[in-house]
C-alpha cells in the first residue's frame, strides 16, 4: 500500500500550498514497527526523499522499528538507507534486510541468529522401550545445557 502525507520544503506537486509526497510501501509488524518490502527499481535521490517522508510519518504515528528488504537488484539504495541511520541486519541471497530505531532509547530490534545446531537422541527406558528425537533445533544455550547434563550424566542419555 502506498500512501501520501502533505510535508512542506519538497519538490512534489503542490497543492492548496502543501507538497504532497508518496510515501515507501509498508505494512505493521507485531512490534509497533513497520516492514518495507521493497520492489520496485528507483533512483537513491528519490528513494531518500520518500525515506525521509515515510520516517517522519513513522515518527508521529510512533512507531518503533522499521526493517527495509532491500532485493539484490536494489543495492544502489543501500548507501542512501545507510547514511540515514539504517544498519545492516542480515544479508541472505537474493535481499538484504537493514533496520532502524525510531525512538531515543536503546534498541530492542534482536540481533540476527549466527547458526543452528541439529541433534538427535535415543533414549531407552528400564524396559527396554526406546523413544527416540532427531533432528529439532536447539539454540547455543539449551545445547550447551544438554552437554552439560550429558557429562554430568553420561549414562542417562
Amino acid at each position: 500500500m502506498v500512501e501520501s502525507v502533505s510535508i512542506l520544503g519538497n519538490s512534489a506537486p503542490i497543492e492548496n500550498g502543501v507538497n504532497h509526497v508518496k510515501l515507501l510501501p509498508a505494512s505493521n509488524d507485531d512490534h509497533e514497527g513497520v516492514i518495507v518490502d521493497m520492489k520496485e527499481p528507483m533512483e537513491p535521490d528519490v528513494f531518500l526523499t520518500l525515506l525521509r517522508a515515510s520516517l517522519s510519518l513513522w515518527r508521529q504515528q510512533a512507531k518503533r522499528g522499521v526493517w527495509i528488504k532491500l532485493p539484490i537488484e536494489l543495492v544502489n539504495l543501500v548507501e542512501t538507507a545507510v547514511k540515514e541511520g539504517f544498519w545492516y541486519h542480515r544479508a541472505e541471497p537474493s535481499y538484504l534486510m537493514l533496520v532502524y530505531w525510531i525512538p531515543e532509547t536503546a534498541s530492542t530490534i534482536p540481533a540476527n541468529t549466527s547458526h543452528r545446531v541439529g541433534i538427535g537422541a535415543i533414549v531407552i527406558n528400564d524396559k527396554r522401550e526406546v523413544f527416540s528425537a532427531t533432528s529439532f533445533a536447539v539454540s547455543a544455550c539449551s545445547y550447551s545445557a544438554l552437554l552439560l547434563f550429558y557429562v554430568t550424566y553420561p549414562y542417562s542419555l
